[in-house]
């Protein structure tokens, strides 16, 4: 139809304004439409919309005073176009715009991308809702079909945002961190998250059980791609936690605990591998993984650590991935790699381990917990645990607990660290963790 305008003058024969502004828009359209074969390179589809929208405005200016029936038409021709393309290029954007948001590193930037993302969608169904109404004045089957791909472009959009996957996926395969299922289980209990597992994970089974137990059946949903972050949970949690520290607690405790005892099996375990020792005790976190390794425990420091613990009085118990030989002295628990024994790999491997710090807390004299930032910590500080964790620099998400969660602290690897870590462990000694002999008690 743009080729017909240009090889048409006599339709633009008046020199008034409108006449002016319908060819402007006309031309406008056709260099528009010449760019959608390289809307992918840098810079082309902003050029491209500011185009259309350009288009839009003169023309609708243009049709207000048109009074040739020729030039009502080709503007309505002009308009009918580029609100089709609006609403194509809106669902584009919207889809790529809800990709973004969805994996947005903090909760705030992703509910605000995403009504970003309704605005889009908006645009997208005022566009082809004006493709529509231009196609009837038109009343021809080419005008129709081209309202139709708008109509399909806006429902598309719209589909988006209905489609929107809220749910966030409780990993179940060893290759992802055990730990980042207690604060996906601890969010979905504190602010009714819901929760979906991929079928077929190698530990599938044993999340189902966990979350059950937990009470958490009716937070599961059919898996789907596309999940929400778990970047998220931090800022969720600690919200809750804010509101109400004891009863956030008390509410995990309830649920991750239950009201069953350790089994003798694992009482049996814990006493053989811990010993006697009635000294209060420290865990000694050790991350070896390969995801983000520059996170990874430096075992330079991990022997200043043990030195700390042994010279505060108290007791380092090692714990996570393998330690080298030499870093457990007689006066160290070694527990390293504990959670590959079959004990902790049941259908109960996750209460099995909550089960495993409960005991050590409250028969074992263990008073806190040291390490880098890793996921797997999270579960006893959600718990009552004081918990003390290292960082290069602060911890955007990590960072949300302090202050939040009951004596977890943050250190950042600054001129001085090592004094706050001693600090610390002095006065885990003189105020430990209070004793709960049921699971719902204050910690």
């Amino acid at each position: 139809m743009i080729r017909k305008v240009q090889q048409s003058p006599r339709l633009l024969h008046n020199e008034t304004e409108g006449a002016g502004l319908t060819r402007k828009a006309a031309t406008l359209l056709a260099e528009a439409t010449a760019l959608e074969g390289s809307l992918h390179l840098p810079g082309v589809r902003d050029d491209y919309r500011a185009r259309l929208e350009h288009v839009v405005q003169l023309a609708t200016r243009a049709l207000d005073s048109a009074v040739d029936n020729r030039e009502v038409a080709l503007l309505q021709w002009v308009l009918l176009r580029a609100q089709a393309a609006r609403a194509e290029d809106a669902r584009y954007g919207a889809g790529q715009l809800s990709r973004g948001s969805q994996r947005a590193p903090t909760w705030s930037d992703c509910e605000d991308g995403w009504q970003r993302v309704e605005q889009i969608v908006c645009n997208a169904e005022e566009a082809a809702l004006e493709a529509a109404r231009f196609a009837e004045q038109l009343n021809t089957d080419k005008a129709r079909a081209i309202a139709r791909r708008a109509e399909i472009a806006g429902n598309a959009a719209r589909k988006i945002v209905l489609e929107r996957n809220r749910a966030y996926t409780f990993h179940a395969d060893p290759g992802f961190s055990f730990g980042e299922g207690w604060y996906l289980a601890a969010a979905a209990l504190l602010a009714g998250v819901p929760i979906q597992i991929r079928p077929g994970a190698v530990q599938e089974l044993q999340a189902k059980h966990f979350l059950r137990a937990a009470g958490l059946a009716g937070s599961l949903r059919p898996y789907r791609s596309r999940p929400a972050s778990p970047k998220h949970l931090t800022h969720i949690i600690a919200e809750a936690f804010h509101a109400d520290a004891p009863g956030a607690q008390r509410t995990l405790r309830a649920a991750f605990l239950g009201e069953e005892s350790p089994s003798a099996s694992l009482r049996s375990w814990i006493d053989g591998n811990v010993g006697g020792n009635s000294e209060q005790k420290v865990l000694l976190w050790v991350r070896t993984g390969d995801h983000d390794a520059e996170r990874n425990t430096c075992f330079d420091e991990l022997r200043q650590l043990f030195e700390l613990v042994l010279n505060a009085g108290l007791t380092p118990i090692f714990f996570g991935d393998a330690v080298p030989a030499d870093l457990v002295p007689t006066r160290g628990v070694d527990l390293t790699l504990c959670w590959k024994e079959p004990l902790f790999q049941g259908s109960d491997m996750r209460l099995a381990q909550l089960q495993l710090f409960e005991e050590l807390k409250c028969r074992h004299n263990l008073v806190g917990q040291i390490g880098v930032t890793t996921a797997g910590m999270d579960g006893p500080a959600l718990m009552g645990l004081p918990t003390l964790y290292l960082t290069q620099q602060r911890n955007v998400r990590l960072g949300k607990w302090v202050g939040a969660v009951p004596g977890y602290q943050e250190v950042v690897r600054a001129q001085g660290y090592f004094e706050i870590i001693r600090t610390t462990l002095h006065q885990w000694k003189q105020h430990p963790p209070g004793f709960a002999s049921q699971p719902g008690e204050d910690v």
